[in-house]
């Protein structure tokens, strides 16, 4: 603007307002001073690096110790009984068997019709193995009838004293022992009539000698 128009006085166009034009000499321009704030500092926390890989992919389910064991008694039963004339197990629910269906071909008895014991030369058995095996016991019961003081129509004594490292085939060679009169206790007894029995004709007994246990 130039220096002689400087204190004139005029009106804007517009607004109508009273204008009067600077002296530039008289007035100065003040510095405009930029102020940054400084920056605020932020902690971190470092945090350490796990010395551990990190997570790999799953793997394959481990099988149980109860499916494991499964395995072993069906393998251990297949080679024992495969080719015996006496003993044929059969797995009949489950995969692997949980439930087997034993056939015994040997001497024992069952309750005639008049109340004296005849023979009977087969006999069928059921073991279930339980959720809780190997630690409980097997449940054993009769398919067929039966005369013997540990056995009763849903009930297999098998003993008082189960071990989780006993073998299903020892068990079946014990029942089989059972059915043949090879082993029974008479102290405690289910069939109290057959412990009677029993009880007074040991010197006939057992009613079959034959050997049950598997070839090695």
């Amino acid at each position: 603007m130039a220096k002689e128009f400087a204190g004139r006085k005029g009106k804007c166009k517009q607004c109508k307002a009273t204008l009067t034009v600077p002296d530039l000499q008289k007035e100065s321009v003040d510095e405009i001073v930029v102020k940054i704030p400084p920056l605020q500092q932020q902690s971190y926390e470092l945090k350490p690096v796990s010395s551990s890989s990190p997570p790999s992919a799953p793997k394959r389910a481990r099988s149980s110790v109860r499916t494991r064991r499964l395995k072993a008694d069906a393998s251990q039963v297949h080679a024992a009984f495969n080719e015996s004339v006496l003993i044929d197990a059969r797995g009949v629910q489950g995969s692997p068997p949980e439930t087997y269906h034993v056939q015994y071909r040997v001497k024992g008895l069952i309750r005639g019709p008049n109340g004296q014991p005849q023979l009977r030369e087969q006999h069928v058995v059921e073991i279930q193995l339980t959720r809780d095996y190997p630690r409980q016991s097997p449940k054993c019961k009769m398919l067929t009838p039966i005369f013997h003081p540990n056995i009763e129509p849903a009930m297999i004594c098998v003993g008082d004293h189960w071990t989780a490292g006993e073998r299903l085939v020892d068990l079946i060679v014990r029942i089989g022992e059972m059915i043949t009169y090879q082993a029974y206790n008479i102290k405690s007894p289910l069939d109290g009539e057959a412990a009677m029995w029993t009880d007074l004709n040991r010197a006939h007994l057992p009613i079959d000698n034959c050997n049950l246990h598997p070839a090695d």
